[in-house]
């Protein structure tokens, strides 16, 4: 029998009833877990139990045995347009350290940027502490989209973090620039010596891959592979698997079409540039990514589940070419914003429309 942590018996019991719908792994159960949200952005799960999540105005919230709280000494946020506010990563030696990271939009001269920051949370405290920058995108623009801003720890124990190009296109094929990329640091800012443009004259050595648009999804396989999933235009999402120094191609190549329906650079190929391992047409505006390892669904081990901002749905993928095999769909799917795995196999996802974190179970 599955053993719930605390959190999740309590708020099972305190949100209850939650509802079903039929999916491929049988009579899905979803219950919601944290209401009274406002545009959350991310979720995580900390080893003593407790849930963390981000909104998009600047709150950090945890909610633990029952009880909700806002953590406080979270820096200054731009929160303009689609910046804010936006991922967490809760480290695999979180218990040791207490150092949690923290990506956000950063005001700067000239606009904001994204940025990436770690910070402490002494057990039971509900304040951060040494809130400290480690990375940001600089010179900073006006604009208040694509941030990217995923973050995932590698199995190398090095932070890759996915950057938008900022509204700019074509700083995504420019390397003398960290927009429209993966970058790779380590857990204290600094540049691993093997990053693939350490050596490459002009080039910004954070940068592990390039040529993204706003990359809003990023997760780690069981391989140790980073695969990250982006916003196209009009039409031509991707979900890409991230090799070292390769180029994804934007705006040189892409699946869709500019909003006003004009072609997007020189088609779909070119040599030298990556095909995305899945594409969609018509875009369903991607948001979230979690690849499954746990054992509440086996027969879902490996499969990748995207968060749709714009089909109030969950799209899941799998194959050796990969493909959308289901779409998980109920009237809480509404704009989902981010989705993890729970420590206890579930499944968490954030939806912005209904301002809450719900759980899908067996």
């Amino acid at each position: 029998m599955l053993r719930l942590t605390p959190l999740i018996l309590a708020l099972t019991l305190a949100l209850t009833p939650a509802h079903a719908f039929e999916g491929s792994a049988g009579n899905l159960t979803v219950t919601k877990m944290v209401d009274r949200l406002s545009e959350p952005w991310a979720i995580g799960f900390l080893p003593e139990g407790g849930v963390l999540i981000t909104e998009k105005g600047g709150r950090l919230l945890r909610v633990q045995d029952g009880q909700r709280s806002e953590i406080t000494g979270v820096a200054q946020i731009a929160t303009r347009g689609q910046g804010g506010l936006l991922d967490i990563l809760v480290p695999r030696d979180f218990a040791r350290t207490r150092q949690l990271y923290f990506t956000y939009s950063k005001p700067q001269q000239g606009g904001q940027g994204t940025a990436i920051a770690h910070a402490r949370l002494a057990p039971g405290a509900d304040r951060l502490t040494d809130w400290t920058v480690i990375f940001e995108l600089e010179p900073g623009s006006s604009g208040g989209r694509h941030f990217g801003s995923r973050l995932v720890e590698g199995r190398d124990g090095m932070l890759y973090a996915t950057i938008g190009d900022r509204g700019d296109d074509t700083s995504a094929q420019d390397l003398a620039r960290q927009n429209g990329s993966v970058i790779r640091i380590a857990r204290d800012g600094g540049i691993p010596a093997d990053n693939p443009f350490t050596q490459t004259t002009g080039a910004e050595p954070e940068i592990w891959s390039y040529g993204h648009r706003n990359p809003q999804g990023a997760a780690l396989d069981a391989k140790g592979d980073v695969w990250v999933v982006e916003h196209g235009a009009r039409g031509g999402d991707e979900v890409n698997r991230i090799a070292k120094g390769a180029n994804y191609g934007w705006p040189v190549i892409s699946y869709g079409r500019h909003y006003s329906g004009l072609k997007i650079g020189e088609g779909t190929q070119k040599s030298g540039m990556e095909q995305p391992a899945h594409f969609w047409d018509p875009s369903i505006a991607p948001s979230g990514m979690m690849i499954y390892t746990g054992d509440m669904f086996p027969d879902w081990r490996g499969d990748i589940f995207v968060g749709s901002l714009k089909f109030d749905m969950i799209s899941r993928l799998d194959g050796a070419q990969l493909t959308e095999v289901e779409r998980l769909k109920s009237s809480d799917t509404r704009r989902v914003r981010d989705i993890r795995e729970a420590p206890d196999g579930s499944i968490w996802f954030l939806s912005v429309r209904q301002g809450a974190a719900y759980r899908l179970s067996q």
